[in-house]
């Protein structure tokens, strides 16, 4: 345990870091990132949903910020779109 007050709020900071990265929320979220980037095709707009879903659900629980989720979510349907026009082509 540190006794130094900068490394005892390191600590803290660490721990809290390292819960909100493998918070089920976000990982949920990039694991359907992961999928979508995959060549399936048929499921990548339901899973662009379920992630647009799951950023709105961190955002509420204060694991992102609240002006996070939609940019995430305009990257994540650039990415649908992008994917989409490259599979057509």
């Amino acid at each position: 345990m540190p006794k130094i007050k900068s490394a005892k709020k390191a600590m803290r900071q660490a721990r809290s870091r390292t819960i909100r990265k493998q918070s089920p929320t976000l990982l949920a979220a990039h694991r359907a990132e992961a999928r979508a980037r995959r060549r399936d095709r048929r499921r990548r707009r339901g899973r662009h949903a379920l992630a647009a879903r799951v950023l709105d659900r961190a955002a509420r629980k204060g694991l992102i910020h609240k002006n996070n989720a939609p940019g995430r979510n305009r990257a994540w349907r650039a990415l649908v779109k992008r994917l989409r026009q490259k599979a057509t082509a």
